[in-house]
């Protein structure tokens, strides 16, 4: 069993220890979290336009194809994003990952980053694609069970900057016997950040850059470790 308040603080000691670079991989990190979203159209305030009156004077035949040529452009801006996601963002997320756990033992550098580019690149973009297919999948049918799967699949990246040959079947079935009876340990964990994250965003996002999201980075690297020494 494992104490939350060693675990945070031995997180801690590790993102001080490599302060700057912590941050930096942090970022990035929020970046490729977030990677799937970055081509998301936003809509604008369309006031008191009114939207028919671009379409006045134009044939039905130039109509449809204004249509079809927007409609191509979402469909295709979202198919870039899912490349995207998978070939780049993916495989970097187990590079952030293994700068987390490697700089729990000793300051880590940033040539850690490119740990899922180096061995066996396409195990790792099919690892963490099917990692990603299971948790829509299991989100598909009500919203707690892909919660409680997030957290069963949460070492995945981990296994697989660790050991890039692992089978990607094998490497979420890992995380799964990890993870069996730490679900809840590992929520109460993450809760345990509320009120830093709270303040991070009475700061307007400042604090979380600069040490919350860093912070709760590092000590999932520290669960990780500790699971896997027990």
């Amino acid at each position: 069993m494992w104490n939350r308040k060693e675990l945070k603080e031995k997180a801690k000691n590790a993102f001080k220890a490599n302060y700057w670079k912590t941050v930096a991989v942090s970022i990035l990190y929020l970046i490729v979290c977030g990677g799937s979203g970055l081509f998301n159209l936003k809509s604008g305030d369309s006031g008191s336009t009114d939207v028919s009156a671009w379409f006045n004077g134009l044939s039905q035949e130039e109509i449809i194809a204004i249509v079809l040529a927007v409609v191509g452009g979402i469909a295709a801006a979202g198919i870039i994003s899912i490349i995207i996601k998978i070939f780049l963002l993916n495989p970097l997320e187990v590079g952030c990952q293994k700068f987390f756990k490697e700089n729990a033992g000793f300051p880590a550098e940033f040539a850690e980053l490119g740990a899922g580019f180096k061995k066996n690149y396409a195990n790792v973009v099919l690892t963490i694609l099917l990692r990603d297919v299971f948790l829509v999948l299991w989100t598909l049918l009500f919203i707690i069970p892909g919660v409680i799967k997030l957290y069963s699949y949460r070492m995945v990246p981990f296994i697989v900057a660790e050991n890039p040959e692992i089978g990607a079947t094998e490497a979420i079935t890992k995380s799964r016997e990890m993870m069996k009876g730490q679900k809840w340990d590992a929520f109460v964990l993450d809760l345990s950040f509320l009120g830093w994250i709270i303040l991070s965003v009475l700061t307007a996002g400042i604090l979380g850059i600069f040490y919350v999201y860093p912070y709760m980075f590092e000590t999932n690297a520290e669960l990780y470790l500790t699971l896997k020494e027990n």
